[in-house]
Formats: C-alpha cells, structure tokens, sequence
C-alpha cells in the first residue's frame, strides 16, 4: 500500500473518532432549552444513526441521517453536524468493504484477508493490486506473488511493484525474475544500489565465461559497484587474462588512486602487468598481420578489444567491423565489443545499436549482458 492509502485510511479514522465526539456534543445540546445549536428533532436520529453505523447496520444510519436533515428550518450547525454525521456513516462503511477493508486489513497486517479482499472486488486500482502482491510475499507465497504481478503489471507497476517483485524473485530463487525486476529497477532510478544488486543476480548466472565475468567487473568500476580491494585485484587479473594488460594496468592505477589497493601483492600484479603489457605492444604489428590472414574474424575483434583498453576505441571500431566481415566469427561477442569500442569512443547511439544485435546472435549470458550495457548507455 501507498504513503496515499495510509494517509487516507488514517483520515478516515481521525474523521470518525471527530464525528463521534460532534455528534456527543448534539447529544448533549438536545437535553438543554429550545434555543440550543442543536434541536431534539434533529440530534435524537443522529445518536441513533451513530448507534446503528457502530453495529454495522448502515442503511438504517443513514435513513435516520435522511430522517433529520427532513426537519424544516435546519440552522448552520444542524446541517453542518448532519453532514459530519453523513461522513462518518460513509467512512464506517467503506472501512468495511471494497478498498477500505482492503485498506483496513493491510494496515493490520491480515494478509490472507488481503487477498480475499481483491479476489470479491472489481476494478481494482494499481495501489490495492501492489497490495495484494506484498501479501503474497508477506506470507511466503513467493511463486503465487511474481505470478500475481506478472499477470497484473508485467515488467511495469512502477519502483514499488518492481521492489515487491525483486523480493519475492529473491526469497524464490528465480534468478531470472529477480534480474527481470533490477533491471527494471536500474532503467527507472539509475541508483547505485540496484546497479550492484543486478550485476551481483548476473554473477549468479550459470554458465558465465570469463568475457562475461570481464564485462560484470568492468560495468562495477563504472557503475561505482565495486567493493573494495578485492574486485579491483579480480577485475585486473581478469583484464590479465583475457590479454588486455593495458587495460588491467588502468583498473590498477584507479584502485591506487582511490587508495583501495597497496602492498606487495598489489606491487607485484603492477610489475607483472606492466611487463605484458610491453610484450603486447611491442608485438603488436606480427599480431594484426596474424589476425587478418586468420579464416575467421575472432582475433581482429580481441585485438580490437584490446585497443579498446589502450584508449583507442576510435581505431578499434574499423578492426572489429573488419572481424564482423569475416565468417566463423563469434558474433554474440563481436556486437557486444563494437558496443564497447562505440560506448568508449563516445558514440552511445550506435553503441546501443551495436550491444542490441547480440541478440538472436549470442548466447544467453551475452545477450544477459548486453541489455545491461545498453542500460548503462542509455543512463
């Protein structure tokens, strides 16, 4: 339920609680001379409407409301305490049925009422239907809660309804819902906290190669997700391995300068990188002339994601397309990586173009990863 609905079951609440006291003062007054705020014709059927509204019978309270603003020659103050009278009845009713009883029973936490609720209502509004999907999750019925706003949302509903699906995916062990919802989640706020959230669910996927997992770390440092030292030291060896130390060097000299990273370890990982990162420069024309006589395009595109990590994503992006011309080529990882050169290069439109033709081409886990590229790109 919504900061609205609490804020209007609450008014309703404190309207009753003041009605009643109104209608005590009518009681009151009718015992004293003519000439009192409110007449005996008047304040003898609204005691009674307030009796009738407190044991449920509404239509009988409401007839004895009707009975009083009959009277002829109503003052100011009559008609002002039959029109409170009126309200109360009304609050009192709607508190027990429709919205307000779901209202009422979300705020008492009786979620199986909840539910019931909704199922004998119609036309229900966006902020019952959440409602009804955090009474679901409320009561451990994670599957029925993502079934629930799959059926009523979608991959809309909205920051709240996509936190509520985010839960419920997560206490169920769906993966794929939980990342559904994040990313959802990201494209809508752009906070830090969903970006680590949604990059830890894509960790999480079976299967993942190291491309993959390079791609997690490198969308960590430029999301602000990474956590501490030991991502920076990950992401660096991954870069290492993958055979991009020029772009493990730049993750190192961003952790020592956060001052996240320091000692011998860090030292040593320098050095060693560094050192590859010569030998990959100084053989770098034997490496081209390799890759361009190679049957396949899959060595243009690595050397042209290793520009990419030297700096030079605008001379990558030729190299790889000249990958992309070539047959055999791995095409899933050959779109993400001219999305990477275009992103880099400052082109995000055509980045976007780019990482969206991984898919129908790529594995599952590069077409996962591509979507949250294009997430980055449009934020």
């Amino acid at each position: 339920m919504t900061g609205n609905d609490f804020r209007a079951a609450l008014r309703a609440r404190a309207a009753a609680i003041f009605l009643g006291a109104a209608v005590a003062g009518a009681g009151l007054a009718i015992s004293v001379p003519a000439d009192a705020a409110v007449r005996p014709a008047v304040g003898r059927p609204l005691q009674e409407a307030q009796s009738l509204a407190a044991s449920g019978n509404y239509s009988g309270a409401m007839a004895k409301v009707h009975q009083a603003e009959a009277v002829g020659g109503l003052t100011g103050e009559e008609s002002h305490v039959i029109e409170q009278m009126k309200a109360y009845v009304e609050s009192r009713e709607n508190s027990t049925s429709g919205a307000g009883k779901l209202a009422a029973d979300y705020r008492s936490g009786r979620w199986s009422a909840v539910i019931q609720d909704a199922e004998s209502m119609k036309g229900l509004g966006a902020n019952d239907m959440a409602a009804v999907a955090t009474a679901y999750y409320r009561l451990h019925q994670d599957s029925q809660c993502l079934s629930y706003i799959d059926q009523h949302f979608g991959n809309g509903g909205g920051a709240v309804v996509l936190e509520i699906k985010r839960a419920c995916a997560y206490e169920a062990g769906n993966d794929k819902a939980q990342t559904e919802a994040l990313e959802q989640l990201v494209a809508i706020t752009g906070k830090p906290d969903y970006w680590s959230q949604l990059l830890s669910s894509a960790e999480r996927s079976k299967a993942l190669k190291d491309p993959q997992m390079l791609d997690i770390y490198r969308l960590r440092l430029r999301t602000g997700s990474m956590e501490g030292a030991k991502d920076y030291m990950l992401l660096s060896k991954l870069a290492l391995a993958g055979g991009f130390p020029s772009e493990a060097m730049a993750v190192e000299q961003k952790g020592i300068d956060a001052k996240v990273l320091s000692g011998d370890t860090v030292n040593r990982l320098v050095a060693m990188s560094k050192t590859q990162q010569a030998q990959d420069i100084g053989g770098w024309a034997a490496k081209l002339a390799a890759a361009q006589k190679a049957p396949s395009g899959d060595a243009l595109i690595k050397l042209g994601e290793d520009l990419i990590g030297q700096g030079k994503a605008k001379d990558a992006i030729p190299l790889i397309q000249q990958g992309i011309a070539k047959d055999k080529t791995d095409m899933g990882n050959a779109y993400r990586t001219l999305g990477l050169a275009y992103l880099d290069a400052g082109d995000k439109d055509q980045a976007i173009r780019a990482f969206g033709k991984v898919k129908g081409n790529g594995t599952p886990n590069q077409e996962l990863l591509a979507r949250i590229w294009i997430l980055y790109a449009r934020k």
